[in-house]
């Protein structure tokens, strides 16, 4: 009846060591770090950097405690601040031998000090929150109406293209704010201009507007096309401006090594960046704030510009050398042909005949005529496009023109994988803001605050935990031991998935961690209470055991789901404080149904279940009509005759 079967005691025994091992790494703490991460893309983390760096630190007489690289960074680990410090420098004057036209990003960082056998079996801590760790929040504005100008200003110059291509003739084509307007001058030249925009730009809302004579400059009476942005179109260009300013400040950020930065939507024109370590106010403002220009240029296909990218002679006159992504030098002429303003969009995509992965540009009206004159005057030469940031040119490609490329769509391809593609669309088309951003909102935690913090949150959930398994011990004796183990056992679970999903913990997470605390115990609380009634009303010991358990199984399932859909609703339409909290509290209620149901159940079995003539559990008083008074004053009860 009270006994469970051996592969359930084996879950058991598998949840606690797996639950012990990820739960781990969370007390060694963190120790000093430096991090090296590439400034640019093209510049690759490889073993040969980690190597540099090893004999960088070898040169200054410095032993890391730990170093390791990934796809991303190399880490070097070590002892005390100082040591840090040091090493920093050393690495800085191997690295960056020209601080102006930085390769890598030197930033001091923080590494857990868990043992290398746990990092082998990937068993990471949990990432500490702003308010835990201390550094930089910032709240940006973004200017959805410099965004919405931007694109009514793309639609006229496409609006004027248009008609021109279809030969009709108007009055001029201006912006007038966040609308577009078209005049013309008779009724027929009004409805053709009507159908040509109306079919290809689906965004607009088209209206008419009578002119009095003489409003139009003196022309005489017309007619005004006011064309107006729809609302839906609205809400997705605005939506658009502001996931790519999501993107290229997670580019930025990058720069300053922040293990786990925050940056997240706000409202509908809101983001909120949260850089936890960070306590340098100024350099965050000056990368949140930095700006990226897009260029496109001809390359110069002279014999002096072959011989000096082949470093054996001088840049010609009107040209000058980039490095492109592989490092390789390309010599472009300095006369620009497009810039990025000229950009409207660009995205990966694959070539229809040989399936290659290529770079699909979206170009507005005036740099749509502009290629396509380009583009016809240069087949069978190169362009590059050139991305400049902090004044520092980088080619990103530089393809050889096919043919006369029009309608304003451009296709990047060559020898480019996925990914590479994936990376090129990013950097053209977040390469600078969508929309500008000003910072409306700026606090700085120390460390010692976000320690305090720490201190604190650790203290209320070990007293709370320590108080509840006191009072449970004492009202219920042997099952109340039972149920603060199970509570201890929830807790192990629970900060062991979180480190598993490398969950970010923040003050409202150790909150849900205070209230999982009741919610486990309310289970057994429930389980226990049900089992007094099994033996009051005459049941005996193993019976009302296992028809405790039985039937306070639905009671706490009811609870704990209605529980959960609470938590869902939180998670789902939340966000900041309140989406921490909720993740935490809905991992909670999981773990604390297999911590107070099934395990300690288990726990139960076997104090209990091996004894076929049970005459009595401790349970603590249970008063029944007719009991034994002596056995009841004892927190016994007797068997049944």
């Amino acid at each position: 009846m009270n006994r469970y079967p051996v592969w359930k005691y084996a879950i058991i025994v598998i949840a606690l060591l797996v639950g012990t091992l990820y739960t781990l790494p969370n007390f060694f703490g963190e120790a000093p770090a430096v991090q090296v991460s590439a400034a640019k893309s093209s510049v690759k983390i490889d073993a040969a950097v980690q190597q540099r760096v090893e004999e960088a630190l070898k040169a200054a007489s410095i032993t890391p405690d730990a170093i390791g690289a990934d796809s991303t960074s190399v880490r070097a680990r070590f002892d005390t601040p100082d040591t840090q410090i040091r090493a920093k420098d050393a690495i800085e004057r191997a690295l960056v031998p020209d601080a102006a036209k930085p390769q890598y990003i030197i930033a001091l960082n923080l590494l857990p000090r868990s043992p290398q056998w746990l990092t082998a079996l990937h068993a990471q801590p949990m990432y500490l929150g702003l308010d835990l760790r201390g550094g930089v929040h910032f709240m940006l504005q973004v200017d959805m109406k410099a965004a919405l100008d931007k694109r009514a200003e793309s639609l006229a110059g496409d609006i004027r293209t248009t008609l021109r291509d279809k030969n009709i003739r108007h009055g001029g084509v201006s912006r007038n704010g966040q609308t577009v307007e078209v005049r013309v001058r008779d009724a027929a030249t009004a409805t053709a201009a009507r159908n040509a925009i109306a079919d290809a730009f689906a965004d607009l809302a088209l209206t008419d507007r009578q002119e009095a004579p003489g409003a139009a400059g003196g022309a005489g009476e017309g007619t005004v096309l006011v064309g107006a942005i729809k609302p839906e179109a609205v809400r997705r260009i605005q939506d658009q401006a502001l996931k790519q300013n999501i993107v290229t400040l997670h580019n930025r950020i990058n720069e300053l090594g922040v293990a786990e930065p925050v940056i997240q939507q706000q409202g509908a024109d809101r983001i909120v960046v949260q850089l936890p370590g960070v306590q340098d106010t100024a350099k965050a403002k000056d990368i949140l704030g930095r700006t990226a220009t897009l260029e496109v240029r001809m390359v110069d296909e002279s014999t002096e510009a072959r011989a000096a990218e082949r470093g054996s002679g001088a840049v010609p006159f009107g040209a000058e050398r980039y490095p492109d992504r592989n490092g390789q030098t390309v010599i472009v002429k300095k006369q620009v042909v497009l810039t990025g303003e000229n950009l409207t969009d660009a995205q990966p995509g694959f070539d229809g005949q040989n399936h290659e992965p290529t770079v699909n540009l979206t170009l507005d009206a005036k740099g749509s005529r502009i290629f396509r004159d380009v583009t016809r005057e240069n087949v069978g030469k190169r362009m590059a496009i050139i991305l400049f940031e902090k004044g520092q040119g980088e080619v990103v490609t530089a393809p050889v023109i096919r043919s006369e490329i029009g309608g304003g769509r451009v296709q990047i391809s060559g020898r480019m994988t996925t990914v590479e593609a994936n990376d090129t669309a990013l950097l053209l088309r977040a390469g600078s803001l969508a929309a500008p951003m000003e910072i409306i909102e700026e606090r700085t935690i120390g460390p010692s605050l976000g320690a305090d913090n720490i201190s604190r949150g650790i203290h209320s959930v070990v007293w709370g935990c320590v108080a509840i398994a006191v009072f449970m011990c004492i009202y219920y004796a042997v099952f109340g031991l039972i149920s603060a183990v199970a509570l201890a056992v929830n807790i192990l679970l629970l900060l062991a998935v979180l480190s598993m999903l490398q969950a970010t913990l923040t003050l409202p997470g150790i909150a849900a961690m205070a209230l999982a605390l009741g919610v486990a115990i309310d289970s057994n609380v429930l389980i226990n209470e049900r089992i007094r009634e099994e033996l009051r009303a005459g049941v005996a010991p193993q019976k009302a055991i296992d028809e405790g358990y039985r039937h306070a199984w639905a009671t706490i399932l009811d609870s704990n789901v209605t529980t959960l859909i609470a938590g869902v609703a939180l998670l789902t339409f939340g966000s900041g404080p309140v989406r921490g909290f909720a993740i935490v509290h809905c991992i909670g209620i999981v773990t604390s149904m297999f911590s107070a149901v099934f395990f300690s159940r288990g726990l139960v079995n076997l104090v209990y279940g091996r004894r076929r003539k049970l005459k009595s559990v401790s349970i603590g008083q249970v008063w029944r009509p007719g009991g034994d008074a002596a056995a009841a004053v004892a927190g016994k009860t007797p068997a049944q005759p």
